[in-house]
């Protein structure tokens, strides 16, 4: 105690304390503030009838996808054509971040989103006015809590998504620069709007390739790996036995060569 009562005589400790609180309050208001626009975003999508979310829609389209996509959402020499992609495939592209994005011939990132939840929503229901589609859906309407079993989910991963995203869902490399992303943090939506529609390299599974309880069976192992714990001590990003060959190889034969050294310079 006598210590700490030395510390807090010191000249600098108030203006820490000073320093150290305002930071803890900017991040709370911050926090909350996100929080806050978050569930005003949602209290919008919900209340909002369709014939207004397909006009907004449209107006930030114009604004912001159509010098790529096309006036008409019809494509252009940058970007495909929208039509009929559905509103599943705008709310996984824009609600992940990965649109809209600056140089098309990359392949497209998961970021923090550029819109919120009900710009996400009028643009979906804007594009998906346009043509028929794969429908957007959100969380609440995908019970894969309930519904889904993560032991047949298991099965159906290793047999139709671990040889391009890992055993584990922490993603690989593909052929020619391309990559699966992680599933780890995904929102449970976004993952069934991937596989109904196929982003990128990623194939579409319709309802007949894997129905829509295997599809919750599928999120719910996933979800379940993401909470999992690491018994064994580090995971070394569960990307397989290389990763782990290697650091045993690096720090084993390493610490191998120094003792020998250290042996040998004793001898001496």
């Amino acid at each position: 105690m006598a210590r700490i009562s030395r510390y807090r005589e010191h000249r600098f400790f108030r203006p820490l304390l000073l320093a150290f609180g305002l930071l803890l309050a900017g991040a709370l208001f911050t926090a909350g503030k996100a929080a806050a626009e978050s569930m005003e975003s949602k209290a919008l999508v919900i209340s909002a009838d369709k014939t207004t979310l397909i006009k907004e829609g449209k107006e930030i389209f114009a604004r912001g996808c159509s010098s790529c996509h096309g006036l008409n959402a019809e494509g252009a020499g940058a970007a495909p054509s929208l039509l009929g992609v559905g509103s599943a495939s705008v709310d996984f592209q824009v609600g992940t971040g990965r649109m809209p994005m600056a140089d098309m011939s990359q392949q497209a990132v998961r970021k923090p989103p550029v819109y919120d939840e009900y710009e996400t929503a009028a643009l979906a229901e804007y594009v998906a006015s346009l043509a028929p589609g794969p429908k957007a859906l959100t969380n609440e309407e995908i019970a894969w809590e309930r519904d889904g079993n993560a032991a047949s989910g298991g099965t159906l991963f290793r047999n139709n998504c671990a040889m391009c995203h890992n055993l584990a869902g922490q993603g690989g490399a593909l052929t020619q620069g391309k990559y699966a992303p992680t599933l780890m943090g995904v929102e449970p939506k976004h993952i069934y709007e991937a596989m109904i529609t196929g982003p990128q390299a990623m194939p579409v599974f319709g309802d007949k390739v894997i129905t829509p309880a295997e599809k919750l069976d599928i999120i719910k192992w996933i979800k379940e790996v993401e909470s999992e714990p690491s018994l064994g001590g580090a995971t070394l990003g569960r990307v397989g036995p290389v990763t782990e060959g290697l650091l045993v190889w690096t720090l084993g034969l390493g610490a191998l060569i120094g003792v020998a050294v250290w042996l040998t310079s004793k001898a001496r």
